[in-house]
């Protein structure tokens, strides 16, 4: 197996954020998010246990600057779709009307039944697991939790995709005492590796 691993948007490069919009307000003490540079964290927090447990990866984005959708998926198309998945980190924001309402996780893969459901499935299981208390924002009406969309990168990539939406940027609580903070970054490395290690042992 070959985890295929896409920190979505830019980072920071000599402190310019390099993607337009993806961040969170400016809180009132001045801090603020910018999700390219936390998901770059997540994904640099799993290539360090990955790499412990000598698990297969690939960061396929590992420039500062913001990578086009399509180089993201023809990097992760070079390698076998048997044999890989790939799973795309973020963090969600609500549309402005609604801004700072919603809370949560999210999992989501293409539209119709394929093994990024599967997939998807695990990672929703792992997710409550870490954060019992926290809210999984599902979609059962196609009989199973994640949610569907028709995402460029888990469309067009050969092998399963998923891609996790890890709480709101725009939510206070959720931003400054999960996404911002080491404990709650931790615990995001730690459910997305035990979705790993279940798709290692149970799908691949």
């Amino acid at each position: 197996m070959i985890v295929l691993l896409d920190n979505g948007h830019g980072g920071l490069i000599n402190g310019t954020y390099q993607t337009p919009g993806k961040r969170s307000p400016v809180w009132n003490d001045g801090s603020q998010l910018f999700e390219g540079e936390f998901n770059r964290a997540i994904v640099n927090g799993i290539i360090e246990e990955l790499t412990r447990r000598k698990i297969k990866y690939v960061n396929i984005a590992p420039e500062y600057r913001d990578v086009t959708l399509q180089t993201r998926v023809n990097r992760a198309n070079h390698y076998p779709a048997r044999a890989s998945f790939y799973l795309s980190i973020h963090a969600n924001a609500a549309p402005p009307h609604v801004a700072g309402q919603a809370d949560g996780y999210e999992v989501y893969t293409s539209p119709g039944s394929t093994k990024s459901d599967k997939i998807a499935t695990i990672f929703g299981l792992e997710f409550k697991k870490i954060f019992p208390n926290r809210a999984l924002r599902h979609d059962f009406s196609d009989g199973d939790l994640d949610k569907e969309a028709k995402f460029f990168v888990l469309k067009k990539t050969r092998m399963p995709a998923i891609l996790t939406e890890n709480f709101f940027m725009d939510n206070e609580d959720e931003c400054r005492n999960i996404l911002m903070t080491r404990q709650g970054r931790d615990k995001i490395v730690q459910y997305h590796m035990n979705g790993i290690l279940r798709v290692q042992n149970e799908i691949f």
